[in-house]
């Protein structure tokens, strides 16, 4: 599928010579043991139809995202930032002001913190991060949950005490796909779903599916299952581009998201591909000239 006014809500950016990107090891990872910058970025994203983007932190260090806010700031496809900053830091508000007032902080959308990686499944409810999700509220922004299945039971116990913050669902919490399993996940998507102040990314699938082996059936029981949690009005697309070259091209990507919500009209789709991810990360985007088909 692909289409004028596509807008890609999560996709990665990073420069190996300025940057290290300790969590890419082993054989698995080693195609993404380079630079992927702006410029191929644009070639791939425009070429499927998308017309604006959003770029989302890929590691917990301070510098990386003034580096993305000025990518934003240099013009282009990067509409939005979702950016890093430590939340149980106690001048937690003050360091989201400062980054506002950088080259680009206007293009500030949301927050994200590896929380994949912490070995506490509770680590979002803990008193420190929870003043530092109220600071992410505070400002106006965003929060984006990178999280495993094991841990949606502590994002939606977090969600439901934050009900002034707007959960995003990286990845749809990273369902066994390659295990061809539902449960338990679907049954924890389903209640975080079922708090009004959550929404969840059509992203990451195609890495979670088996290598060599995969197609856009295997994704669709996972697919289906968001949106009937979710809804359309509640679903944003994301590449996960350059992630996503484990299993398959930028094209593929995009083209597989148009199979999996093939059953939804016209108007719906376009929510999915477009309208949603401008309302809730607040995106500043010109009007396409078609809609998404």
């Amino acid at each position: 599928m692909t289409g004028p006014g596509i807008i890609d809500a999560h996709h990665h950016l990073w420069d190996l010579a300025v940057r290290p990107q300790p969590w890419i090891t082993g054989a698995a990872l080693a195609p993404l043991a380079r630079s992927f910058g702006v410029d191929e970025l644009t070639s791939r994203a425009r070429a499927a139809g998308v017309t604006a983007t959003v770029v989302v932190q890929t590691v917990c260090v301070p510098g990386e995202t003034p580096e993305l806010l000025a990518l934003a700031a240099g013009g282009g496809l990067i509409a939005g930032v979702v950016g890093w900053t430590d939340l149980t830091a106690p001048d937690v508000a003050d360091a989201l002001a400062a980054l506002r007032e950088l080259p680009g902080g206007d293009r500030l959308v949301g927050i994200r913190h590896q929380v994949q990686e912490e070995p506490d499944p509770g680590w979002l409810l803990r008193p420190d991060v929870r003043r530092g999700l109220l600071a992410v509220a505070g400002a106006g922004l965003a929060y984006d949950l990178v999280v495993t299945a094991r841990q949606l039971p502590a994002a939606t116990a977090a969600a439901a005490g934050l009900p002034g913050l707007t959960f995003v669902l990286d990845h749809l919490g990273k369902p066994p796909v390659a295990a061809g399993a539902l449960e338990p996940w679907a049954a924890e998507v389903r209640r975080l779903a079922a708090l009004p102040n959550t929404v969840g990314k059509l992203s990451g699938l195609v890495t979670e599916a088996a290598p060599d082996r995969w197609a856009a059936e295997d994704l669709r029981p996972y697919a289906d299952t968001v949106l009937d949690a979710f809804g359309p009005r509640r679903l944003l697309f994301g590449s996960d581009w350059p992630v996503c070259t484990l299993r398959a091209g930028y094209p593929e990507v995009v083209r597989t998201a148009g199979q999996l919500v093939d059953g939804l009209g016209p108007d719906e789709r376009d929510a999915v591909f477009r309208r949603n991810a401008i309302r809730v990360y607040g995106l500043d985007v010109p009007a396409p000239g078609g809609r998404v088909g």
